[in-house]
């Protein structure tokens, strides 16, 4: 059983609702050229210094991605001091995303001592010794790309370290660290699993965003 389109389609929505579910998502993912124009499209008000921080984030989030770790590092310090003192899981991540860039650089002495100074004070605590282990393990691969831990050198860790910094940001600055329309959507494939398993087989199919946006 599929949800009646007619029970939803009569509600009315409130433009300026969906103009700041928009802008929500624009500013999360720092997209200032758009969030500018869809200001000036809107008439939206959005303060300067929201702009400024927006700015700063992309370049933080841009170096990550890059693997420059220690550059993004030095303005996350500026932006959100002690954020990386409190947050010591993702300051982790990002020393070892400059590891990283030092092994893929055949730079494996450099990378080595890198580790012994910033890596290994880590390993006193028990939940980063298996991490470090599998960064370690990159070292003793002529062609780390090819080793078993490869993944690491990946740029899919590289985004999930660079969309984590991004989130603690925006939680250090009091601001939402999912987007409204990430919230929206998860809370609709919760109460779509909910009904199904209200009404086992005779209730709706499991939420698929993907089949909503084609009917």
């Amino acid at each position: 059983m599929e949800v009646d389109p007619r029970l939803y389609e009569q509600i009315s929505v409130n433009d300026n609702d969906i103009h700041n579910i928009v802008m929500s998502y624009l500013v999360h993912n720092c997209f200032k050229e758009t969030v500018e124009s869809f200001i000036a499209c809107t008439g939206m008000k959005q303060p300067s210094d929201h702009l400024e921080d927006m700015e700063k984030r992309k370049r933080i989030y841009q170096f990550a991605l890059e693997g420059n770790a220690l550059k993004a590092i030095e303005l996350t310090e500026e932006l959100a001091a002690n954020l990386l003192e409190k947050n010591k899981d993702l300051h982790f991540d990002l020393l070892s995303l400059h590891f990283v860039e030092l092994v893929c650089s055949r730079k494996c002495t450099e990378a080595l001592e890198f580790a012994q100074m910033k890596l290994t004070p880590f390993g006193k605590e028990q939940k980063y010794v298996e991490k470090l282990e599998d960064f370690m393990a990159l070292l003793a691969y002529e062609e780390p790309e090819k080793s078993p831990m490869f993944h690491l050198l990946s740029l899919e860790y590289r985004q999930h370290v660079a969309d984590s910094l991004n989130r603690a940001i925006l939680a250090h600055a009091n601001h939402p660290t999912y987007t409204a329309m990430e919230r929206l959507i998860q809370q609709t494939t919760v109460v779509r699993q909910c009904l199904n398993q209200e009404h086992g087989k005779d209730g709706p199919p499991p939420f698929s965003l993907k089949d909503f946006l084609r009917s």
